[in-house]
């Protein structure tokens, strides 16, 4: 059996690891690489190996930077199906049809304003190559084993990072010898908001394993109630606006949910909320279809709200282009939520494109930013930044809120290996900018009770 890492190796974006064994090859996910425009773009077009003779996809999640390019590799001839949790699948498609919709927006929009001699911008795909992938996909519950390909037998364990993600545990026999390992996907945290925490995996020989916060500590979640109230207050004061880059699925209900208790816990200004996404309301609609995904903590308050948990007094969902561009102009102090969460497009770039000069407003970072995105550049302190084709002076205020994020902290990777047990023979760091993968190998390799490596693109392993 080998291993073979094309994504997310040595950085956070693009997700894709390929097995090979019994002349069968599976793809761990296949996600978007994110960053400079043209780079993205030559990473993206192409694949490191023949997509037609992928046997089949295991999805460990929703999030673009896991499944966002499957489009590009039914494209290129991918016929095998994709395995993913009900809810992945559900939340998948609506994320590749809008992500299919943003850069046919985003295309038309830059053709218009380019040079006339500039090549024109095309999408990496369209809504059309989006609809021939939908018979693709194959939903399976949580904990029960299915058989992706002769020899394979694999299980989708609850990762708590968002709605229908999964660790994928696999086990495979080849050559009358049984190897078991596992992909981490995303991990989410304990005691989060809304989800169950992540299932422990025990007992399997090789694991893949993300590193997006493997050389830091979280803030306990519970301090983003009074961070974001204290940001209300002060919003309100000046008469500005918060402007709050966010992912569409699991980040924008966590906010949401967040507000609705701010709100109904009373003591703080009734400022206007708009969610800018006509994506979100998808995604509210399918979160509704999960309870049973839920936290504990979470069904007792939908039993005891008189409100749905993502709908509140003082929050509206902007469906059309022509709301969102009438709500550039509201002047009262309010929260405009919208995607993406790494501001790479959507229409977040139009808001942070009216409200970035304004030093009364707020841009509240809530998740993390990959390096070369503009989410990262406004973190990391830029001051003239380029959005939409033009250059903008930040004048606004920037705020990180990492005390929201849904991925595993150091701590929770570490308690998350140690409780595997001792069959565990090697360890794969992926999903981590190079801080991140070189605080977490510490980590682990303190003690030399693990073996770990942090693959190259394009490294090969035999397991």
């Amino acid at each position: 059996m080998q291993l073979q890492f094309h994504g997310a190796a040595q950085t956070v974006t693009g997700s894709m690891h390929l097995l090979s064994f019994n002349d069968k090859k599976v793809l761990l996910d296949c996600g978007l690489y994110q960053g400079r425009r043209q780079e993205a773009r030559e990473r993206n077009s192409s694949f490191p190996f023949d997509s037609r003779q992928i046997d089949c996809l295991l999805l460990s999640h929703a999030h673009l930077d896991h499944c966002g390019n499957i489009p590009s590799l039914v494209k290129a001839g991918f016929a095998g199906k994709v395995f993913c949790t009900h809810a992945t699948r559900d939340l998948a498609i609506a994320l590749l049809f809008d992500s299919a919709r943003v850069q046919m927006e985003d295309a038309r929009y830059l053709n218009a304003h380019l040079p006339a001699d500039s090549p024109e911008v095309k999408p990496l795909y369209d809504t059309n190559d989006v609809a021939e992938c939908l018979d693709s996909f194959v939903g399976v519950d949580y904990d029960r084993k299915f058989y992706p390909v002769p020899g394979m037998a694999a299980v989708f364990r609850d990762a708590g990072h968002i709605l229908g993600s999964a660790a994928i545990v696999c086990d495979i026999e080849e050559d009358g010898r049984n190897k078991s390992i596992c992909f981490s996907g995303d991990l989410g945290r304990p005691r989060m908001f809304i989800l169950r925490d992540p299932y422990q995996v025990k007992n399997v020989d090789y694991l893949i394993l993300e590193s997006t916060y493997g050389s830091r500590l979280h803030e306990p979640i519970e301090k983003s109630k009074e961070i974001l109230r204290r940001h209300i207050e002060e919003i309100y004061r000046s008469g500005g606006r918060i402007i709050v880059p966010a992912f569409a699925v699991g980040r924008t209900q966590t906010l949401i949910y967040i507000l609705h208790h701010l709100y109904n816990e009373g003591g703080i200004p009734h400022i206007p909320v708009f969610v800018d996404s006509p994506l979100a309301m998808n995604i509210t609609a399918i979160f509704s279809e999960y309870p049973e995904y839920y936290s504990e903590e979470t069904r007792r308050f939908i039993a005891s709200s008189n409100e749905k948990p993502f709908g509140f007094g003082s929050l509206t969902y902007i469906k059309s282009v022509a709301e969102s561009k009438v709500l550039n102009g509201y002047r009262k102090p309010c929260i405009v939520i919208a995607s993406s969460g790494m501001c790479e497009g959507g229409r977040i770039l139009h808001h942070l494109r009216h409200g970035i000069g304004n030093p009364d407003n707020l841009v509240l970072i809530t998740g993390f930013a990959a390096e070369n995105t503009l989410a990262r550049r406004l973190i990391d302190g830029e001051k003239q930044v380029p959005i939409l084709g033009e250059e903008h002076t930040v004048k606004a205020r920037i705020s990180v809120m990492q005390e929201l994020s849904a991925h595993a902290d150091r701590n929770n990777l570490l308690d998350f290996v140690g409780r595997i047990g001792p069959s565990l023979r090697r360890i794969f760091l992926v999903h981590g900018d190079s801080d991140a993968l070189q605080g977490l190998f510490d980590s682990l390799t303190d003690n030399a009770l693990h073996d770990v490596a942090v693959p190259l693109p394009g490294d090969t392993f035999d397991l």
